[in-house]
């Protein structure tokens, strides 16, 4: 392929993740994916999947082509389906436009398809062309891999704290360390992900909505988990009364009364019983737990001991650690992650693939758990 020809294929691949990326956090449990097509030099189509259930990038892309899909070429961030879903195989809408060339960035992960929709289109004479700005695709879709491949969701830990690593002055004041914008920013989060875990010391002291509110309206909100594993919730917690479509979950153990599980339930909670581990719910199992109901992505806001007790496990996938320019000191003043920790420097928690973000005073370092 001459150099020319690569640049082309960036140029519109991109297009094709931006548009992609106009569906952040409306497409679960399907991925993102965005489609562009190209005839003479000049995009003649274009489309992204917009919610489970409707219409995939392709097809969208396809419609607004028409005619002039005829001998065109169609970019698109994930390979075609090749089965059927919520919705009919893409491959057969590619083959049907009479599309002579397809670009994608990279192979779809799920079993169901993992390279045989590629293998459909070139065995129909279509030349397919793979890996284009493959990393940036990946990684707009790092959630619908993880979900995908293991059954379990892509977990993102989120923590605002002092310079110092404080969450809370001694007296439990936390309200705000970290400033408007940082606040902003982390509404957007729980728009992206599917669900939004605390613990139960969480509820007890700040008793919050968990909701997703965005400054120009809108958003979608997180299914709220709870990690309770006596059900100590309140029946008048804000987490169960408020007008949300999204669920609440409490998660508990049988160390739970059964009159305050029912209680819970009649109050408009889902709860379930999981496994316990030392008196607290099995993140483990919980996870899986969560993968079976399609939660594919999971933020969790909790305190130090619920921090702590996913890194213990290693079910942390991502990182957002906002960081305030402010000394609270203490020695009683909690920090953002409890339990045994490292005995050695070998053993902490390492970051990988950083990337800094100021918002206000606040400075936030995003990264992946090595």
């Amino acid at each position: 392929m001459l150099q020319n020809d690569i640049y082309q294929d960036r140029y519109y691949m991109k297009e094709a993740l931006q548009l992609a990326a106009k569906a952040e956090g409306c497409t679960s449990p399907n991925p993102m994916v965005g489609a562009v097509v190209v005839k003479n030099g000049r995009i003649v189509g274009r489309g992204y999947h917009q919610r489970a259930g409707t219409p995939h990038a392709e097809v969208h892309a396809l419609r607004e082509a028409g005619e002039q899909a005829e001998g065109a070429t169609i970019y698109v961030t994930l390979e075609p389906c090749c089965h059927y879903g919520r919705t009919p195989p893409c491959t057969e809408a590619i083959k049907k436009a009479g599309i002579s060339r397809v670009v994608v960035a990279i192979t779809d992960p799920n079993p169901l398809v993992a390279g045989r929709g590629l293998n459909i289109l070139k065995e129909a004479g279509i030349e397919v062309t793979s890996g284009v700005l493959a990393d940036e695709a990946g990684k707009l879709n790092e959630v619908f891999i993880k979900y995908i491949t293991t059954n379990r969701p892509f977990v993102v830990l989120k923590a605002a704290v002092s310079l110092d690593g404080k969450i809370a002055t001694a007296t439990g004041e936390s309200q705000w360390i970290t400033g408007p914008e940082s606040r902003e920013y982390a509404h957007r989060l729980r728009h992206r992900y599917d669900g939004i875990l605390v613990g139960i010391n969480t509820v007890l002291s700040d008793n919050p909505s968990l909701t997703a509110r965005l400054p120009e309206g809108g958003g979608r909100d997180p299914v709220r988990i709870v990690l309770d594993s006596k059900c100590r919730t309140p029946l008048d917690a804000k987490i169960i009364n408020q007008s949300s479509k999204a669920k609440t979950i409490i998660a508990t153990t049988e160390a739970a009364d059964r009159e305050k599980i029912e209680a819970l339930k009649q109050a408009g909670a889902e709860v379930i019983v999981l496994p316990g581990s030392s008196g607290r719910v099995d993140i483990e199992e919980l996870l899986k737990e969560l993968g079976r109901r399609e939660i594919t992505s999971l933020l969790v806001e909790g305190g130090g001991g619920v921090h702590g007790s996913f890194l213990t496990a290693k079910m942390v996938d991502k990182v957002y650690w906002f960081i305030a320019p402010m000394l609270i000191g203490g020695a009683e003043a909690p920090g953002a992650v409890a339990g045994r920790g490292a005995e050695k420097l070998a053993d902490a928690v390492k970051l990988k693939e950083l990337t800094i973000h100021r918002f206000g005073p606040d400075i936030c370092i995003e990264g992946y758990v090595d």
